[in-house]
């Protein structure tokens, strides 16, 4: 399975922005699909993830303002993210994976070559 993440860019604070994961390979219909994202000397945090039957996991500082979504009959993987903050700032990479823990990267067997999201002040 190959990962293509895309949707990154500047926004001012407030504003909005969506990410797309688009998977290529095989399907990815029964993965647990998830975002994470790295900021500059940071390590890899986990943002959002989906289950193959919808249910969602945010991380606490998301909650209400990002939404995870999944199209399985496009292989295809969202985040909406609303009301960004300058702390939302990072590269967000998308993963998926069969199983393990969800909040943990090392679970994750497949990575896309992430996307930078930069939120200005």
């Amino acid at each position: 399975v190959q990962l293509q993440a895309s949707g990154g860019g500047l926004v001012q604070a407030g504003g909005s922005l969506r990410l797309s994961c688009a998977a290529s390979g095989r399907t990815v219909s029964s993965y647990v699909m998830a975002w994470f994202r790295q900021a500059p000397g940071q390590e890899r945090d986990f943002v959002a993830a989906i289950g193959w039957s919808g249910g969602r996991y945010y991380r606490d500082s998301v909650k209400g303002r990002f939404n995870i979504s999944r199209d399985n009959g496009q292989n295809m993987m969202y985040l909406q993210m609303n009301s960004l903050k300058p702390e939302d700032t990072a590269v967000y990479y998308c993963a998926g994976r069969l199983s393990g823990s969800v909040y943990s990267p090392s679970s994750y067997t497949t990575w896309g070559q992430g996307t930078l999201v930069t939120v200005s002040s």
